[in-house]
């Protein structure tokens, strides 16, 4: 714009002015955002342009503005940056190492539990399913939840040279050489193993008074529950069978269980030599140390007492974490597990999940193992009426078991 002299005349220099003062100037009207003084008649006196004005010569910025003469630009100039330097970047993200790292850790674990939930399907679908639980308990109850844990003869599926190598004999049907319940209460009580010697004499449903294991003989798994609900007054609530082959082949699967032993054992009726102290046994060896009695002169008690010393061993090595961690391992003894048992149409696998939960704790010294107070003790025993029955009210209320039955433990 013309810069204009006390005279009035313009300049011959025209000048640019730019303006940083952001308020407006008192006596001074701005219209078009144009600095327009009140007599407008009167050339601008020629003095020193006022705080935050600096006057430049035009030709800096280039020609003058026509289109809003003495307007200030939109923005002050930009400072230039030093020769080759580029704009900062946005900084790197510093957690994108901890991110990739997060993916792939939910990545393995997702396929983890893909890969265990497709074994359980397949697995749960080999396992051999009977109705043994009646819908009807009568007056027997219980509280939490009582497995019925039972270790059959059978001998089917297994050829004439695994029944030598097993020693299983040639007794034609099933009896149980195992029974056992396993108490699981659900008030926070100690979870309990109880062993039911095989030659207890009870009343079986339809037959009188014979040895428990006959109840299986006479009419399987149904008949052997209905005679145990009658004969403790506790309901039971899931069945678990194994038979021969099968426990041999859960023993192999885990790659054998360690056993110690203060003297040795030698049955040769079990197919059993076994030395003193401690030692790792096979499948065949290990179902024969379960089976023998003929050695032991407290014959039925003694074997239910190493029976529960093996099903510890064997939940202790399911348990481990050599096991667990191993896919070849756990893959293998599922399998082998799957094969060996029978359940009950309504046993669930969060049912068998429990189970195997309570003989670890039991196995682990969280529990009890014992096995039912006894009477009179010989080629046939019973039960002591006093303590057996404190035993039973324990499980029907899921008390802990009383001292008095421990303390008279064989």
């Amino acid at each position: 714009m013309a810069a204009y002299g006390a005279d009035g005349g313009a300049r011959g220099t025209e000048v640019k002015v730019t303006t940083y003062q952001t308020g407006n100037v008192p006596g001074v009207s701005y219209r078009g955002g144009v600095a327009h003084s009140p007599r407008d008649d009167e050339p601008a006196p020629a003095a020193a342009a006022p705080a935050g004005t600096s006057v430049m010569p035009a030709d800096q910025y280039g020609p003058a503005d026509t289109d809003g003469a003495g307007a200030p630009p939109a923005s002050p100039p930009t400072r230039r940056r030093r020769d080759g330097a580029e704009p900062p970047g946005r900084p790197k993200k510093k957690r994108s190492g901890f991110v990739r790292f997060l993916r792939w850790f939910l990545a393995f674990w997702l396929v983890v539990i893909v890969a265990l939930v497709a074994l359980v399907w397949y697995v749960w679908g080999r396992i051999e399913k009977v109705d043994a639980i009646p819908s009807d308990h009568g007056s027997a109850v219980s509280d939490g939840r009582v497995f019925l844990l039972v270790g059959s003869d059978s001998r089917e599926d297994l050829s004439d040279e695994e029944q030598s190598e097993l020693g299983t004999g040639s007794t034609e049907g099933q009896r149980t050489d195992t029974i056992m319940l396993l108490h699981v209460p659900g008030g926070g009580a100690r979870n309990a193993l109880i062993s039911l010697p095989r030659d207890s004499v009870v009343d079986i449903p339809g037959h009188g008074e014979n040895r428990i294991n006959a109840a299986f003989a006479f009419g399987g798994a149904p008949l052997l529950v209905e005679t145990i609900e009658g004969a403790t007054g506790v309901a039971i609530d899931d069945y678990v069978q194994i038979g021969f082959g099968g426990f041999a082949g859960i023993v192999d699967a885990l790659g054998g269980v360690e056993i110690c032993l203060d003297e040795p054992v030698q049955d040769e009726q079990a197919h059993i030599d076994l030395p003193a102290g401690c030692q790792t046994l096979q499948g065949p060896d290990a179902l024969g140390y379960a089976r023998a009695r003929h050695f032991d002169p407290t014959s039925d008690i003694g074997r239910v007492q190493r029976q529960r010393e093996l099903i510890s061993a064997i939940s202790d090595k399911a348990l481990s974490p050599g096991t667990l961690v191993n896919p070849i391992e756990l893959t293998r003894t599922a399998l082998a597990g799957g094969d060996a048992l029978v359940l009950d149409n309504d046993t669930g696998p969060m049912d068998m999940f429990a189970f195997i939960r309570g003989i670890g704790s039991v196995s682990g010294g969280s529990g009890d193992t014992i096995t039912v107070p006894l009477g009179n003790i010989g080629n046939t025993v019973t039960w002591d009426p006093e303590l057996s029955g404190a035993l039973w009210t324990a499980l029907q209320n899921g008390s802990d078991i009383p001292s008095e039955v421990i303390d008279a433990q064989p």
